[in-house]
């Protein structure tokens, strides 16, 4: 797959040049393991797929160095310092070429913006002048703090001002003077002197992470405790046709248009109308539909709570008969042949009914289905506590060494991303319409599932000692083929989409 870059970012790509080489190289490192019988698996991965994209990990430590080098830049463009050009460069969001186009324009006016100062050399920290009061506590002793704008308040009250705006709030790009309706920004060094150690280290996090989240091309890990960052260069309007999955150095996967764990093979709009639909109270509306009726008379919502045809409306008393919806009145001894009254009205409230009941089971046929995988991962990911306890029971008894022993851990591995990539698929199949393409996606859906099964009974078998060698190595065929049928289906999927193969019975596009 070719990667597209935003115009408007490309000016960081110059940044990342060294840096990506080094993290290819990373990543090739990472990718290296031991041959334990999977070589073909892993020869096939080093050739790029319809469903792969290109993305870069980032360490924190280049994500400071891309920062130091923009500056850098910036500030021998400019003339200005490099900690003056890294505060014009966050009020333009990292974009080199519109600040510079800009600063040409009206130096002062950016300045001003961005709170930057060229000549301000006073101090920011001083004795008080005489006769001062702090306006925040009223107290007449101690240090005073003040911006160019001249207005002072107590180095105590400042820093709790400061903190708050930090630590509570989560401010790093525009933190305006304690005055109220002074539009001056307060200068890294200002925070620098005034706040106590921890909050300024707070503050460069925070910095740090706003970096990243003001780049297209940038998202953070989104797995916990994990500092590092994935550039993917993919324009955003590619998503309705890519699922763009990411995996960082951590080991998680995930996708880099919304953030979630890796939902391949279905697009990112169709994840959200699923998820909504799941979790939105229109499916209750739909059994209500499916399973009460409405009084012909009042319109008051009815369920059937019984064998018996004869409904009587709690609200207005009117008695009918279940079947038809005509007046029970007219039924007489003969109530149960009530096919002789064929009206519309009549006729069309059974057939909303019998749609309403086979959305329903439509919907509940998919949903069983991706809720029954999403399980059964997680009962598989159990597995990793048994099977660390088979390998060990391998060892002991039988002649393979720790290495020759571990696909039983790369097939639960393989076993389980195959579980997840089964759940979205179903997902997938929901919104398909049908024709003869969505028989072929669910032919390699089943083929797919079939696998996923039957390795998942040969990981729950017990160990025989003298079928050791004989379970390794259906094992690994068996792992082996289950990844084949995995990249038989996300490969077609994705070479769908990019042609416009599918059809779907939604607009992805509105969302």
């Amino acid at each position: 797959m070719s990667s597209g870059s935003m115009s408007e970012d490309e000016f960081i790509g110059s940044d990342y040049d060294d840096l990506n080489s080094q993290d290819e190289e990373s990543d090739m490192e990472y990718e290296q393991t031991e041959d334990i019988g999977f070589s073909e698996v892993v020869t096939e991965g080093q050739r790029r797929r319809a469903y792969e994209v290109e993305f870069t990990v980032l360490m924190l430590a280049d994500i400071l160095a891309a920062q130091a080098s923009a500056a850098s830049h910036v500030a021998g463009i400019l003339g200005v310092t490099q900690e003056q050009a890294t505060a014009l460069l966050r009020s333009f969001k990292w974009n080199k070429e519109r600040l510079v186009e800009r600063y040409m324009d009206n130096s002062q006016e950016i300045l001003d913006q961005a709170g930057v100062d060229l000549n301000d050399t006073r101090p920011r920290v001083f004795d008080r002048p005489e006769g001062f009061t702090c306006g925040i506590c009223f107290d007449d002793s101690g240090s005073a703090v003040g911006l160019r704008c001249n207005h002072l308040f107590c180095q105590d009250c400042y820093s709790n001002y400061l903190t708050q705006k930090i630590v509570e709030e989560g401010e790093c790009r525009r933190i305006g003077c304690p005055e109220a309706r002074c539009n001056v920004v307060v200068d890294e060094q200002t925070i620098k002197k005034v706040v106590p150690p921890s909050v300024l280290t707070r503050y460069h996090h925070f910095q740090d992470r706003a970096y990243v989240e003001d780049l297209d091309n940038l998202k953070w890990c989104p797995a916990p405790n994990c500092e590092n960052a994935v550039e993917c260069r993919l324009p955003h309007s590619s998503f309705l046709t890519i699922v763009p999955t990411v995996q960082c150095a951590c080991g998680y996967r995930f996708c880099f248009g919304c953030s979630m764990g890796d939902h391949q093979p279905a697009p990112c709009s169709l994840v959200k109308m699923w998820q909504k639909k799941c979790a939105d109270d229109s499916e209750t509306a739909n059994w209500i539909s499916a399973n009460t009726k409405e009084c012909s008379k009042c319109q008051s919502t009815i369920e059937k709570n019984g064998g018996c045809n004869h409904m009587t409306c709690r609200k207005c008393k009117y008695e009918f008969c279940w079947v038809c919806m005509g007046p029970w009145s007219e039924h007489g001894t003969s109530w149960y042949n009530c096919n002789r009254y064929e009206e519309s009205s009549s006729t069309d409230a059974r057939d909303q009914q019998a749609k309403s009941r086979a959305s329903l089971e439509r919907y509940l046929h998919y949903y069983n289905r991706f809720a029954n995988h999403e399980h059964s991962a997680k009962l598989d990911r159990d597995l990793y506590m048994k099977t660390e306890k088979k390998m060990e029971e391998m060892q002991r008894t039988s002649d393979l060494s720790w290495i020759e022993v571990q696909f039983l851990k790369k097939a639960v591995d393989v076993l389980t991303s195959c579980r997840m990539t089964l759940r979205w698929t179903y997902a997938f199949a929901f919104y398909l319409a049908r024709n003869n393409t969505t028989e072929l996606f669910e032919d390699n859906q089943r083929d797919l599932e079939v696998a996923v099964e039957a390795l998942s009974e040969l990981l729950e078998k017990p160990i025989e000692r003298e079928k050791i060698a004989e379970l390794r190595q259906q094992v690994l065929d068996k792992t082996v083929y289950v990844g084949s049928r995995r990249e038989v289906v996300l490969e077609d999927t994705a070479k769908g989409l990019l042609e416009a193969r599918w059809e779907f019975n939604t607009n992805v596009e509105d969302l």
